[in-house]
């Protein structure tokens, strides 16, 4: 029996699709089992729901019985009110790690983030360092996956350029200079290599990079996404101090907005990897390519844009 926590999010549902198609035994972790089955995405799929949350490990134990293998996806990126970094990212996985030996499982899998470091003063990507520093200390017999970006349908990353698009008929703003890299890698590529590593004792106490075949910087993301919903757009690069001013506004304005101050850290550190072992799991790698983004990216309109920053979507 493979457990996976997050089974329901962006990343979860691609794994546990991979793992079901297989015929695997699959149990999924759900915090909240009604809005999962709206959201639909696991839907017709036969797996073992379980009710649960990483950050309350009274409620880990139950689910754990029976299982062989973990691959732990559960993280937040933006913080909603109580659900913090450090609550959710770190002493989430603290309690599944704990849970985990309570039970006698040995292999467990942890998706981590290029870049997270305990040391970093940005809470984010500290928060997944400081999860990653437990797991290595754990005695487990662990894989870590440090993914780049990752793009893909329903994602936060690509999505979150076309939501503003409806919302800046004239002008679109570029974020980040051309230090600010990152190195995209879809889905289904991560997907396949958290699974590659299920019963690969190769990947044993070792971690991975992952990143796409191209590096780029957001402002070719952003230009990418462009292409892909056919939109036109003058570019201009916004300073940085004026782009935290107007991320704070939003903060403060929206219960959903599309960007935060703590994401904004993320371009204070390098998205690209310098040792891909991607191609290790995958063959082929996607792509960040506008044909694949048309493919499933949606045409927003103003309302579609608002009800998301509102949280109504």
């Amino acid at each position: 029996m493979i457990y996976i926590t997050g089974g329901s999010g962006f990343l979860g549902s691609h794994i546990v699709e991979h793992l079901t198609s297989k015929g695997s035994e699959v149990r999924v972790l759900v915090r909240d089992r009604e809005r999962a089955l709206q959201e639909g995405r696991l839907a017709g799929l036969e797996i073992d729901w379980v009710d649960g949350d990483v950050t309350r490990p009274e409620s880990l134990a139950a689910g754990l019985e029976g299982v062989d293998q973990i691959i732990h996806t559960a993280a937040i990126a933006i913080e909603k009110g109580q659900a913090t970094y450090e609550e959710v990212n770190f002493q989430g996985t603290v309690n599944l790690v704990d849970a985990a030996k309570e039970a006698g499982i040995k292999r467990f899998i942890n998706i981590s983030q290029l870049g997270a470091s305990p040391e970093l003063p940005y809470r984010f990507l500290a928060s997944k360092g400081r999860a990653q520093a437990y797991v290595a200390r754990s005695g487990l017999d662990w894989t870590a996956f440090r993914p780049s970006v990752i793009w893909g349908p329903e994602d936060e990353f690509a999505n979150t350029f076309a939501r503003l698009v409806p919302i800046t008929p004239i002008i679109f703003p570029v974020i980040g200079g051309e230090e600010a890299r990152f190195q995209p890698v879809w889905v289904e590529d991560v997907a396949s290599a958290a699974i590659g590593a299920l019963d690969d004792p190769g990947t044993w106490q070792k971690e991975f990079e992952l990143g796409g075949p191209e590096v780029l910087t957001l402002e070719q993301i952003e230009r990418r996404v462009m292409q892909a919903i056919d939109a036109k757009r003058l570019m201009v690069r916004f300073p940085m101090p004026l782009l935290r001013f107007a991320v704070k506004m939003m903060e403060l304005a929206l219960p959903n907005p599309p960007v935060t101050s703590s994401l904004l850290e993320l371009l204070q550190v390098e998205n690209v990897t310098s040792d891909n072992a991607l191609n290790r799991f995958v063959e082929s790698p996607r792509a960040f390519d506008p044909e694949y983004l048309a493919a499933y990216m949606k045409d927003f309109t103003v309302r579609d844009t608002l009800r998301s920053f509102m949280g109504r979507v």
